[in-house]
């Protein structure tokens, strides 16, 4: 958890991974186009990427295609940010129901 976090930390990282959400199974090449940096920074970011499990890698020929690996991110939504929602949704749910109850009955 804590490589994902660190990986998430950085803004260039995230960027790359809007781009692979947008785009997903680029060449680092392809990647590289849509930077403001060395081929060698995209590369190390894209390492760290890989590193946290938020980005995979697929050989095809002699390109590595790489691909935004969505998982780790559902993890951190459902541990620290689906069980905030579920208690909202519940509140309001529950809200609802006692308006409706309270409500008179319409003719």
């Amino acid at each position: 958890m804590d490589k994902l976090f660190k990986a998430l930390a950085d803004s260039t990282r995230r960027q790359l991974l809007d781009i692979l959400y947008a785009n997903s199974g680029q060449t680092l090449t392809e990647l590289c186009k849509q930077m403001t940096m060395t081929r060698q920074a995209v590369t190390k970011h894209l390492l760290l990427l890989e590193e946290a499990n938020l980005v995979t890698v697929v050989w095809q020929g002699r390109e590595k295609l790489h691909y935004l690996n969505p998982v780790p991110i559902g993890v951190i939504y459902e541990r620290w940010i689906g069980k905030f929602e579920r208690h909202r949704v519940e509140a309001l749910h529950t809200l609802k129901q006692a308006l409706g109850k309270s409500a008179p009955a319409s003719s």
